[in-house]
């Protein structure tokens, strides 16, 4: 039975996942657009707009949760305090957009454009 088990596991350990969700978010965050698979992208959307929020606050304790979120990121992490705060300053959510691709042409998995908004 999977009561209450939360998110999705790609079939991966958890250090591997998380590896692979904080690659994920680095790249979104810094090039502001990924092409992956849906069931990722859904993963690494509310993460992404965790930090963004964070981001907005701007303070020495949003800094420090954003670095430590990225692995130690703190150019990154500057970018979305200096740059991404104030863009999304008057917006109360929704940072991110699923723009569907189709079908991965090896395994068919459905492919997504996930990109921050403007």
């Amino acid at each position: 039975m999977r009561h209450r088990v939360d998110g999705r596991h790609f079939k991966r350990h958890t250090g591997a996942r998380l590896a692979l969700y904080r690659g994920l978010m680095k790249s979104l965050l810094l090039h502001e657009k990924i092409k992956t698979t849906e069931a990722r992208a859904k993963e690494i959307s509310g993460m992404a707009h965790k930090l963004i929020t964070l981001g907005k606050n701007g303070d020495l304790h949003a800094r420090r949760q954003i670095i430590a979120a990225l692995g130690g990121d703190s150019q990154l992490a500057a970018k979305i305090i200096d740059v991404l705060g104030p863009r999304f300053k008057e917006r109360p959510g929704g940072y991110t957009r699923m723009a569907i691709l189709g079908p991965r042409v090896g395994d068919a998995a459905p492919m997504v454009l996930l990109e921050l908004m403007d």
